[in-house]
């Protein structure tokens, strides 16, 4: 049957419009599909190319070269030292523990550190660089570079640690560094992104921590191409870090080195300053330890040793250690009677033993009495009982006060850790301490400087540099930073009388160089070196009334630990005072046999900037002298350094 030939037109129309609209929307999409391929290939071209360059190209941080520590003349105290390590990073090495396995057939590593740089590789960010090994030799890293292909995601690094060369000399001092731990970083508000690199390190204490922020750097940047099985192909490009600061520091390392070893055997401190500037040219403690130990991590068995050890190695004695500063308070009691008119220059004081204060006696040390003694002879021969009548008529207000303005009883601001205030105690002081009200018993004893009163050899140092200049002489431990000068201590005039300073330095004198002086077995001969200087004597224990009926019982009698501290405090020369020196030996019995002798031999070599000549010690002394010197040039450690040891 034949359709009409309108019917057929009309289909044809009908075939042409789904024709015409199929064929738009294709062309539609088409064109959609077009411009969108045209956004993605030209307007985020930028950030596509960006994302693909991520997937191969890894930003790493440079470590900065920490700053050195020289001492006064440049010897070098801690430096970098070339360190050979092995890194990983997780997201590119895959199959962690087939990775180490083949690693450890290459290289022997410590089961102890791959413990921890597992746990670091499971905690930490996939990208971050983990040490697998560190400090291994140049033919483990030779080993794993020939082997690279085999080992995705591992990189054998050259990068520095910290060396102290000095051993256990500066160790109190400088301190030493050590990994980043969890406690470092709560302290800390906003990490440098150093901080957060595993096992980076750090200062953790002296003047390492004190100073970190100087000493750290700033971190540079690399980008490095990696395959993608991991493998470092190249270097990119780098931006330098910024090397720490260089710190130059105000102590000799001559005389440090010499004052430790003469320290050696005993649990003792030393402190020697310069009386012009501040600068302290030597501050010890010992015995010591060496910081080398720490740096890497110390074993349990050494740090065991040093905690055990009953002569407290790890603490600071020079600057944390406070003692009853015994019988070289005395000056500052004088000092205090004579600025307030309690005390003239011909004033006696008679000493029968003893003195009763309220109900009480306060003995003298010697049983037998001094008979009447003037200031001049109270110092000499160190007589208790006129200290205990200057409390009375000068009252503790007073002298504590001259304690604290004569450097007693206060923190210098020193890079050093857990620098110790001391007391300079008050009636104030008491009530909110002990919640007690003061009693005159309490500044009789503190007269003497025992009772409440505590000090620091520091202290100690400041407060006889301050006697002998008149002015506040300040402790100034950094000479420079990065070569530039830091200020002077030298200090403004005390405003004290000028004739009362001297009579305290006559006595002083008499103390050394008359033959009725505490300390004139220890005294200096050269003229052009004499000393001035006083002995002291802290108890550590009560020395009951049954005791004294039936004879004090003698230091070397009791145990270690019970007998009195020794004490000794100086300046020279006489006339142009140089140095101000501090020595304190723990339970080292009485001041004028156990420290006066150490603080003589010091003070000398301290003026000589060397071992001193024979001639300048008593004849009587030379022989064992001359013993001691050989003893402590072969038990020092070489401290000659060549140019590359220099600042």
């Amino acid at each position: 049957m034949k359709h009409p030939l309108r019917d057929t037109a009309e289909s044809q129309r009908r075939i042409t419009r789904r024709g015409l609209i199929l064929g738009g929307g294709q062309i539609g999409f088409m064109g959609l599909l077009a411009l969108r391929m045209r956004y993605m290939q030209v307007e985020q071209a930028d950030e596509f190319r960006l994302l693909a360059e991520e997937n191969r190209i890894s930003i790493r941080l440079i470590t900065p070269a920490r700053g050195r520590i020289f001492d006064r003349n440049g010897a070098v105290i801690a430096q970098n030292s070339p360190s050979y390590r092995i890194n990983m990073v997780r997201e590119q090495a895959g199959d962690v523990d087939n990775i180490i396995a083949r690693l450890a057939r290459l290289v022997e590593l410590d089961a102890d550190e791959l413990e921890r740089a597992r746990r670091e590789l499971r905690d930490l960010r996939g990208d971050t660089e983990v040490t697998i090994a560190d400090r291994v030799s140049w033919e483990d890293i030779s080993r794993v570079a020939v082997n690279a292909p085999a080992l995705p995601g591992v990189t054998p690094e050259v990068g520095l640690s910290r060396h102290y060369p000095a051993g256990a000399d500066y160790a109190h001092i400088v301190g030493y560094v050590g990994p980043v731990s969890d406690r470092d970083l709560e302290n800390i508000d906003a990490p440098d992104q150093l901080l957060l690199i595993p096992r980076f390190q750090i200062g953790k204490i002296g003047v390492e921590a004190k100073l970190e922020d100087v000493l750290r750097g700033k971190a540079g940047t690399k980008r490095v191409e990696v395959n993608a099985s991991g493998r470092v192909m190249r270097e990119l490009d780098r931006q330098e870090g910024q090397a720490g600061a260089d710190v130059q520091l105000t102590l000799d390392n001559e005389l440090q080195s010499y004052v430790h070893a003469r320290l050696a055997g005993e649990s003792a401190a030393a402190v020697v300053i310069d009386c012009e500037t501040g600068d302290l040219l030597a501050c010890a403690s010992t015995p010591g330890f060496d910081p080398n130990l720490f740096v890497r991590g110390i074993s349990v068995a050494d740090y065991k040793a040093l905690l055990d050890n009953e002569f407290r190695p790890l603490p600071n004695k020079a600057v944390q250690g406070v003692y009853p500063p015994g019988s070289t308070f005395k000056m500052v009691t004088a000092l205090a009677a004579l600025e307030d008119g309690q005390l003239d220059a011909g004033d006696t004081v008679p000493c029968r033993g003893f003195i009763k204060v309220s109900n009480r006696r306060f003995h003298c040390w010697k049983r037998a009495g001094h008979g009447n003694v003037n200031l001049l002879r109270s110092l000499r021969e160190s007589c208790d009982v006129f200290y205990y009548e200057m409390a009375l008529r000068t009252g503790i207000e007073k002298i504590s006060a001259m304690a604290r303005r004569l450097g007693l009883g206060q923190v210098y601001d020193l890079p050093m850790t857990s620098v110790a205030k001391g007391l300079a105690p008050t009636k104030e002081w008491k009530e909110a301490a002990k919640g007690e009200e003061w009693v005159i018993g309490d500044s009789v004893n503190s007269a003497i400087g025992q009772g409440f009163v505590l000090a620091s050899p520091l202290q100690l140092a400041v407060m006889i540099a301050r006697i002998s200049t008149g002015r506040s002489v300040m402790p100034r431990l950094v000479k420079s930073i990065d070569g530039i000068e830091q200020p002077l201590g030298t200090g403004e005039d005390m405003g004290l009388n000028p004739n009362n300073l001297q009579q305290v330095r006559n006595a002083m004198f008499e103390v050394s160089n008359n033959r009725r002086g505490t300390a004139y077995r220890s005294r200096i001969i050269e003229d052009a070196y004499r000393m001035a200087g006083k002995t002291g004597t802290s108890q550590v224990r009560n020395i009951t009334a049954a005791e004294r009926a039936r004879g004090v019982t003698q230091n070397s009698d009791l145990p270690w630990e019970r007998r009195d501290h020794a004490l000794f405090v100086d300046f020279a020369p006489f006339d142009n005072p140089r140095v101000a020196v501090a020595v304190v030996v723990e339970h080292g019995g009485g001041g004028s046999v156990a420290a006066a002798p150490i603080a003589r031999d010091i003070t000398l070599q301290a003026l000589y900037g060397e071992d001193p000549p024979l001639d300048a010690y008593p004849a009587a002394d030379r022989d064992s002298i001359r013993e001691q010197q050989e003893k402590l040039r072969r038990d020092r450690p070489a401290s000659g350094t060549d140019e590359n040891d220099r600042a």
